[in-house]
């Protein structure tokens, strides 16, 4: 699998900024079958930085249900897996420096 195979997208919400500057930890949603050991070379490859622990989670989809005039609509939301990776002392990530 190649870097842009493994990560997806990073996690930016309120609760993963504050990990971030704390206790310099990120989030991202990887792909479900990259193990950890090739999501923090990727990581390492593409942020230039040092990964001293990678921390998986897979996410399985809610079941939703929509009211309409015609009647309930069922769906459900995708599946995902998440990596938190924890960086080595004086690294971090910007994620917002490329925009």
């Amino acid at each position: 699998m190649e870097i842009n195979d493994i990560l997806l997208r990073p996690i930016v919400s309120e609760k993963m900024t504050q990990q971030g500057e704390k206790l310099n930890k990120y989030a991202f949603v990887v792909n479900p079958k990259a193990n950890k050991l090739q999501i923090k070379q990727a990581v390492e490859q593409f942020y230039g930085v040092r990964v001293v622990d990678v921390n998986t989670m897979n996410y399985r989809g809610k079941v939703r249900r929509k009211y309409t005039k015609s009647g309930i609509i069922y769906g459900r939301t995708n599946h995902f897996k998440k990596a938190i990776v924890t960086l080595a002392e004086g690294d971090s990530i910007d994620f917002f420096s490329q925009i």
